[in-house]
């Protein structure tokens, strides 16, 4: 194996990471309009991300800037094809994380209000939004003998993007609806138990039909396997969520989501964008990585800040391990972050 496979796979697990962790995220945000009944059960929700979610984005931040150093060419074809797509996931994230942060600066219903909308609309919009970039990147794009984007937005538009985006609307919310279910009691927490075992069914129809397209299109005997891996994981996490077993629930939906991204790698690998114009014209993690000599610096520069980051996220989940009720809920996700 060779540096720039040994960078595909740690890019591939640095985007596992931030679905694993941004996916509850975003399926809290749509929560908000779906169990929470109140403004306060709303806060209850958002406390339950306040102490991490603007941790679990330093892995979208860490991945981008991972594919930029090592795979120019990848960065730059996938920004400027995907111009508009990264451009509303940008906004969303931005308006998200300010109306995380300033929704209790203020004691105004209306206030409030408005930066719940805002939370709920830029989760919706986000979450279907990742599965469509991604299986865009996986189908194939105009690509050019220069290695640009040829094609418009409507190419990108096709029945297999758009099931892609609902795959990762449900499996997000599922995500965070188990995630719910585990950090919250009382009434919500039995409205987060029922809602997910509403997405189950529906989580696992869209998956499934979608990994199966993949499989047929581009799949091997490991997306084979991880497609195994991902029904096994919805199917339990179903029965592991109505017997009260929450945290093997969360941990297997977390298990789904982990599986699905490695799938899409791994129908990807050796390429990394393919052309739909031709074979030839495929960026491939051997035509589109840096030099040598740069791929080995980040080695050593990710051999360093990786277990740091790891280390820290876990220190910062096992702190804030506590489920959070209407009783003990802070009355700012700010006030959550800094107890």
């Amino acid at each position: 194996m060779q540096l720039h496979d040994v960078w595909f796979v740690l890019i591939a697990a640095l985007w596992t990471g931030y679905f694993f962790l941004e996916g509850f995220d975003f399926g809290i945000g749509i929560l908000t309009r779906v169990v929470a009944r109140n403004e306060e059960e709303r806060g209850v929700l958002l406390a339950a991300i306040g102490p991490v979610w603007d941790g679990n984005e330093v892995w979208l931040l860490t991945a981008v800037g991972a594919t930029f150093a090592a795979f120019p060419d990848w960065y730059a074809t996938m920004c400027s094809g995907f111009y508009l797509p990264i451009l509303a996931v940008v906004v969303c994230l931005i308006v998200r994380g300010v109306a995380l942060e300033y929704r209790a600066k203020r004691e105004d219903a209306a206030w409030k209000r408005t930066c719940d909308r805002c939370i709920f609309s830029s989760s919706l919009i986000c979450a279907p939004l990742w599965g469509f970039m991604f299986a865009n990147m996986v189908r194939g794009v105009p690509i050019g003998p220069d290695r640009n984007f040829t094609g418009t937005l409507l190419d990108l538009v096709t029945p297999y993007s758009l099931l892609g985006g609902a795959v990762t609307l449900l499996l997000f919310t599922l995500h965070g609806a188990l995630y719910a279910v585990l950090k919250t009691s009382g009434e919500l927490r039995r409205r987060s138990r029922e809602t997910a075992r509403r997405a189950s069914a529906f989580t696992v129809v869209f998956v499934l039909a979608f990994l199966m397209w993949t499989q047929r299109n581009t799949g091997g005997t490991g997306t084979l396997v991880l497609l195994a891996v991902v029904a096994a994981a919805l199917i339990l996490a179903a029965e592991l969520n109505d017997t009260g077993r929450d945290g093997w629930a969360f941990a297997l939906s977390g298990l789904a989501v982990a599986a699905v991204t490695a799938t899409l790698f791994l129908a990807l690998f050796p390429a990394v964008m393919p052309s739909s114009l031709s074979p030839a014209l495929d960026l491939t993690v051997a035509n589109a990585s840096a030099s040598a000599h740069t791929l080995r610096i980040l080695t050593w520069v990710a051999a360093f800040m990786v277990p740091v980051v790891i280390g820290y996220q876990s220190w910062t989940y096992w702190i804030f391990r506590k489920r959070v009720s209407l009783r003990r809920a802070p009355t700012s996700v700010q006030q959550h972050e800094t107890s």
